[in-house]
């Protein structure tokens, strides 16, 4: 299949992700992918129109950015924005995407740079993938007290996003920008029907009764689908433990969000964020705090 290390992001691996972004960014690979339906868990069917869900944000979502991190003021500033994903081989978003591989070389790189005094991670993001993430968060997390870091969002930090924002000393975020959607996701496509409707028929030859599982060409078993979800819920209470650590509130607190999002002041009182601010006052209210 073309595009398939496309699918290999997308389904049967574990991603961080708002389920809204997911469908969309199904919905704009669609045709690649070979998808000619989407049904959701509760059985209703999505579209797969990307002009459905976005207008023109996509598109806006593929908008360039500066290379590596800009240093204003002594105050490096790193863009995280788009769909995050483990490797993208770039210092900078791309096409709509930011890599976890570049983000920490600029982190590591503004950590270490004598003309940098405060980081700024200014953060615009669904979420993305699982893999890298909470290695990265750990790092941010372990570099505090060296120079401040502040997560300064414009517009939104979501889920694998939010885990990066929770790890910087403060989060500063608008009053139409939202935190949250603290857990993990996993879709499974299934194309056993449309194989066999078109006369294709595969046979997995295999040594491990447990070696087929979740792959498209086969229904999705009971056991399949209770192995999966076990390894979710280890994500996802990784991900609760991981925010109660870095923001300081229980883990109960983190976990009774159910991975919902929480707009401006909603997620401040959760204690998700620590002031509702544009990013432009943000910006000052950090640079004050150096001098």
């Amino acid at each position: 299949m073309r595009f398939a290390h496309l699918a290999q992001r997308l389904f049967n691996t574990p991603i961080a992700i708002r389920p809204e972004k997911a469908e969309v960014v199904m919905a704009a690979l669609a045709d690649r992918l070979g998808i000619s339906k989407m049904i959701r868990v509760d059985g209703t069917e999505g579209a797969l129109s990307v002009g459905a869900y976005l207008g023109d944000e996509y598109a806006r979502a593929g908008r360039d950015q500066p290379e590596g991190y800009s240093n204003v003021a002594g105050v490096a500033v790193i863009q995280v924005s788009g769909t995050l994903v483990q490797k993208l081989g770039t210092l900078e978003p791309y096409s709509g995407m930011t890599g976890y591989d570049g983000l920490r070389q600029n982190f590591l790189t503004a950590l270490n740079d004598p003309d940098v005094k405060a980081i700024a991670l200014q953060i615009d993001s669904p979420g993305g993938e699982v893999a890298g993430c909470f290695d990265l968060v750990d790092t941010i997390f372990e570099a505090r007290g060296e120079k401040p870091i502040t997560a300064i969002l414009d517009e939104s930090a979501y889920s694998a996003a939010y885990a990066i924002a929770s790890a910087a000393d403060e989060i500063y975020v608008p009053r139409t920008g939202g935190t949250g959607s603290i857990g993990v996701i996993s879709m499974h496509v299934d194309w056993s029907k449309a194989l066999t409707d078109s006369g294709v028929k595969v046979t997995f030859i295999t040594y491990g009764d447990r070696k087929a599982d979740g792959h498209a060409e086969i229904p999705l078993s009971d056991e399949a689908h209770a192995n999966f979800k076990a390894d979710i819920t280890t994500m996802g209470e990784l991900f609760v433990e991981t925010v109660a650590r870095n923001r300081g509130i229980a883990a109960s607190a983190v976990r009774a969000t159910q991975a919902g999002t929480f707009l401006g002041e909603r997620g401040v009182k959760l204690g998700l964020a620590d002031a509702v601010m544009p990013p432009d006052a943000a910006f000052q209210t950090l640079l004050s705090k150096l001098h």
